[in-house]
């Protein structure tokens, strides 16, 4: 399965949950980010990949369906609501992902 994770700046949440996946057997996963100076940049070809997308804010998903409605449609997008206030791979967010994700990913 293909997951896409989005926050901001994808320098810190979406980063460190898409590093969760690394080599993991059942999900692929990527990260970007909705901001102009994210370290990488949401484009309609990352939610084209994406079978499942994953935001840390409503703001995220609004700023999704803004500007790429198109690309959206017959995908499952979640808001985890995880606030911005956690570095990159700070435990703390690590156990807030495993615990909000396992709502949504049976396998992980």
């Amino acid at each position: 399965m293909k997951i896409l994770f989005i926050c901001s700046q994808n320098k810190w949440r979406s980063l460190t949950a898409e590093r969760l996946f690394d080599e993991h057997p059942h999900y692929e996963a990527r990260s970007a980010g909705t901001e102009p100076g994210a370290r990488v940049r949401v484009s309609a070809g990352h939610l084209g990949w994406a079978e499942t997308i994953f935001v840390m804010e409503r703001r995220h998903a609004d700023r999704l369906r803004e500007k790429f409605e198109e690309e959206l449609h017959g995908k499952t997008l979640v808001v985890l609501r995880i606030p911005d206030k956690y570095p990159f791979g700070d435990e703390r967010l690590i156990a807030l992902l495993r615990q909000k994700l396992a709502t949504h990913l049976p396998l992980f």
